[in-house]
Parts: structure tokens; sequence; C-alpha cells
């Protein structure tokens, strides 16, 4: 069975994006703006009926009551997943190496290739990982890894059919800065390094290192990795090319409301292209809190705490209602905690995301939740909804 994306809801007017030149009604910087204004607006969205522009999402983002926001995107929510089923996959985030150039400044998992406890895993360490995740009923492995310096296009090719030819696994790998940066490293485009990937056994690609979509916050906290235009440039290629993705937003750092915002539009748009030419695109959007333990960035300007439950439950349920056109919104419950997450369920998430056998980097920045499979089905049930075990492209692997 092979994944769709959903398209904008019939009624909304099109996009908004800066390409299209819309314009819409100013409300952000309005706090006057009439309670009943704003519930309207956030139920319209969540019916289907209007599609919220760029301002409208800010003013919700900003004034509406949090509880209404809930509300809004639970409704959206039932709208679009009527069967009051919550998803998660049992899978393993596999870092194989912690070599990296960029150096981000919000980033405590990165080392130098000199450093002492610098690593490149081996074949046999790699499939002792594989191993294991497939004896505990996994069906994928998320293969991330630092931006190496010494690395092609050839090791990952070989790295990819190895696997291949062992293992009946799932690789969801290798987020749009690893694409740019292998195909620096290369000397070939990175449409090339994705067919050469795709080929060798590469199945979807995850949405990590998006950060914020805004290259005033990227040029700050992540100099040396994608831009902005390049994150999503490789996106539209892979959709081009026939693999899925997701698509991810870390906030919580140094970002304004207003970035939060621009990030999903340009998620959005490029969405709304994928589902014009008829192509996979983004099966889901993963909002995630900045975690500031251990980072540069925490050493340096930012001295708040990270966000608490009620900001992210709010952006999360934004989310929903502005990104009408991308099928399945994820709780993380891997920044924010079990609890929240399960309350995330009632802020317009679908998916509880992975049981994680493995995490790395979040655990770098000193927050560490971890549960088991019997666990999550927990929260779920306890939600009022049937758990559902997926696979990567959101097909029912098991049902409780």
């Amino acid at each position: 069975m092979s994944e769709r994306v959903g398209g904008p809801s019939a009624g909304t007017g099109g996009s908004d994006s800066p390409r299209s030149g819309a314009t819409a009604p100013s409300l952000r910087n309005s706090p006057a703006t009439p309670a009943d204004d704003l519930h309207a607006l956030a139920f319209a969205a969540a019916r289907g009926e209007h599609r919220l522009s760029v301002e409208e999402a800010l003013a919700l983002l900003e004034h509406a009551d949090t509880l209404v926001l809930g509300a809004a995107a639970t409704a959206m929510r039932d709208r679009l997943h009527p069967e009051r089923e919550v998803t998660f996959i049992v899978d393993r985030n596999v870092n194989y190496t912690n070599v990296c150039v960029s150096g981000c400044r919000f980033c405590a998992f990165y080392r130098d290739s000199s450093d002492a406890d610098a690593y490149v895993l081996s074949p046999d360490e790699l499939y002792a990982k594989v191993e294991e995740t497939l004896a505990l009923e996994g069906t994928a492995i998320l293969l991330q890894g630092g931006l190496h310096p010494d690395l092609g296009v050839e090791w990952y090719e070989d790295m990819l059919r190895a696997l291949k030819e062992r293992y009946p696994i799932h690789v969801h790998g290798f987020g749009p800065p690893e694409m740019v940066h292998i195909a620096r490293v290369s000397k070939v485009s990175t449409r090339e390094v994705l067919q050469r990937l795709r080929d060798a056994g590469l199945d979807s690609l995850p949405g990590g290192g998006a950060e914020i979509l805004v290259d005033s916050v990227r040029s700050h906290v992540s100099p040396k990795k994608a831009t902005s235009d390049e994150w999503l440039d490789v996106m539209r290629e892979a959709h081009e090319l026939g693999m899925s993705t997701t698509a991810t937003m870390m906030f919580g750092g140094t970002e304004t409301v207003e970035d939060r915002i621009a990030h999903m539009q340009r998620v959005r748009e490029v969405q709304d292209e994928a589902v014009t030419k008829d192509a996979v695109g983004f099966r889901a959007f993963i909002p995630w809190s900045f975690q500031p333990g251990n980072t540069e960035l925490a050493e340096g300007e930012f001295t708040g705490a990270a966000a608490s439950g009620w900001e992210y439950l709010r952006t999360l349920a934004v989310s929903r209602l502005f990104l009408d056109n991308v099928t399945n919104i994820q709780a993380s419950w891997v920044t924010q905690g079990p609890k929240v997450g399960q309350v995330a369920l009632c802020f317009g998430a679908n998916d509880m995301g992975s049981t994680m056998i493995e995490e790395n980097v979040v655990a770098s920045a000193g927050t560490r939740f971890m549960l088991a499979r019997d666990e999550l089905v927990r929260l779920i049930a306890d939600a009022g909804f049937t758990p559902v075990q997926r696979d990567t492209l959101y097909r029912e692997v098991r049902r409780f």
C-alpha cells in the first residue's frame, strides 16, 4: 500500500505563501481581537472550511485560549482520523557517527574527528543494533549521523547495500543537511546522491536538520548547515523521486513566534507542490522543543528555560490547524515526557512516534525519556484511543 498525502481542504482558498502574493487580514497584533472571533477562526480551520493565513495562525498562537486551541485541533484530528486510533512505531535511532563539521550551537552530541570519543560505527556494530531491533519486533532504523568530513557517497552506498542484503528492515535515513554535505564531499548534485542512495536501499528521508526554516535563525545557531532553501529543495527532489519524507521543527531556542509560523508556511508550501504534482510528500510533521542542557547555545545568549508544556501544546495545536495538507502530526514525548505526550493527543496529535529503542542526540542534552512498547500502548489506551503499531509508511503492523 503506497502512502499518499492529503491536499488542502475544499474551500480553503489556496496558498498564502510569499510566492503566491496573497494577503490576509492582519490579526496578530490585536490582543483585543474578541475571543469569540479566534474561537470561530480555529474551528473553521478544523472543519476544513477555511485555510489559515500566516497572520491568522500567529493570532491563534499568541492570543487564543489554550483549551480552545486544543479543542479545535482535536476536532481537526478527528475529521482527518475518525477511527480514533493513535499510531506508533517500534524502531531505533542509529547514529552511525558523531563526527560532525557543522558545530551547531544547540547540539551536545557532535564531536571533532580528533576527539577521544569520536566514532564511526563498524559494520559489525551496526549489524548488532539492527539484529536487536528486529528481535524487539522493530520494523525500521532511523539512520543519522554527523556531517563527517571524509565520508563520500560511495561509503553510504556500501553501507546501505550491505544492510539490505542482510536484513528485511526499512531504512529511514539521512536528513537534508546530510544529503547536502554528502553531495559537497562527493562533488555531485543532491539529486544524484538521493538517486544513488535510493537505489542502494534507502527507503525514506527523515525531517532532521530543519530546526527553524528561517535563515536569520539558522545562520546564528547552525551557520555551517544547509540553508532553508537547500533543506526544502532536497525534500522536493526526494518527493519527485518517489521517496516519502517527514518534516520537523525545533522550537523554543532563539526564534520568534513569527519564525515558527514561517517555518510551518514553508512546509505547507512544499506539501502543496507535492499534492499538485501527485507526488509523495511529507507524511508527518513533528514539532519538538529545544533542550538546552550541555549545549553552546545554553552557555551563550539563551538564558531562559526550555519551552514549557503549555507552549509546546499550543504550538502543536496550531501546527495541526495550519498544516491542513499534512496527514499526521506526531507528539514529542521524547522531549516533553510521556505525560505531556499523552496530553498532546488532545491537542491534535494522532501519532506517538517511536518507542525509541535507542536515542542519543536529545539524551546528550540531558533529557532522557524512554518507553517500552507496553507503556506506550497503555498511555494511548488510557487517553481513550486504540493503539496501533505502524511501520514507517504508516501501514498497520499490529493492533492492540
